[in-house]
């Protein structure tokens, strides 16, 4: 399961302390940014992170939101330079790992494993993504992203996932391909439709069953 690639990279970290450091990303700065040589892998221990991938023309694409616990940065072992920028949404604090060290962690065959899984599941997700913008209206789209959200993100109230963490509109207009407005009038609909709440506990709630229905009628 892709979980087995952080738990091991998990357990190099608290193995070789001398091998490691912890740097802390205060809210809107870069861990690394597109383009640039970074030669690190990462591990998030604390706060929120997102990577995206920006357009000359300065269009974003939001690429996937991390949580505690998920690596940024794998592809710094293979290719020359960052894909992506990965940047805090809050404050947060990583365990950086420098690839040469990483490199060597890998005669380990479960960290193998997991690694080879976890690339996998990465493939996998970005294919979901292609194939939801080549299938599904922004709408649509919209709703398949909040509930991918809320099943990451989310705790569990009732028949309802609760979203803590706030995620702009702007934010999901670049997972989405579609504007802030778009996404804003999108929500006003779900709203009325059941199938997200406001709620005094959360960020957003996501009506899980209702909004799996929703999505997979589009499919």
């Amino acid at each position: 399961m892709p979980e087995m690639f952080g738990h091991k990279l998990r357990e190099f970290v608290e193995n070789s302390p001398a091998s490691v450091s912890k740097v802390t990303i205060e809210k809107g700065e870069n861990l690394y940014n597109y383009g640039n040589s970074d030669g690190n892998v990462y591990l998030l221990e604390s706060g929120l992170m997102k990577t995206v991938i920006y357009a000359k023309d300065g269009k974003k694409c939001l690429l996937s939101i991390c949580t505690p616990g998920d690596s940024l940065g794998e592809l710094a072992m293979f290719l020359p330079c960052c894909t992506e920028t990965a940047s805090a949404m809050k404050r947060s604090v990583v365990w950086q790992i420098p690839v040469v060290r990483f490199l060597e962690a890998l005669a380990d065959d479960e960290l193998v494993e997991g690694l080879v899984r976890h690339l996998a599941q990465r493939v996998a997700e970005q294919q979901q993504i292609i194939a939801n913008l080549v299938m599904m209206d922004s709408e649509r789209r919209l709703g398949a992203t909040l509930l991918s959200l809320a099943r990451k993100l989310g705790r569990v109230h009732g028949s309802h996932l609760l979203i803590d963490d706030r995620i702009t509109q702007d934010d999901l207009s670049g997972m989405v391909g579609t504007t802030r407005s778009r996404v804003g009038f999108f929500l006003k609909r779900f709203r009325a439709a059941g199938l997200v709440d406001l709620s005094p506990q959360a960020f957003l709630a996501v009506h899980e069953p209702s909004m799996a229905a929703y999505v997979e009628a589009g499919v």
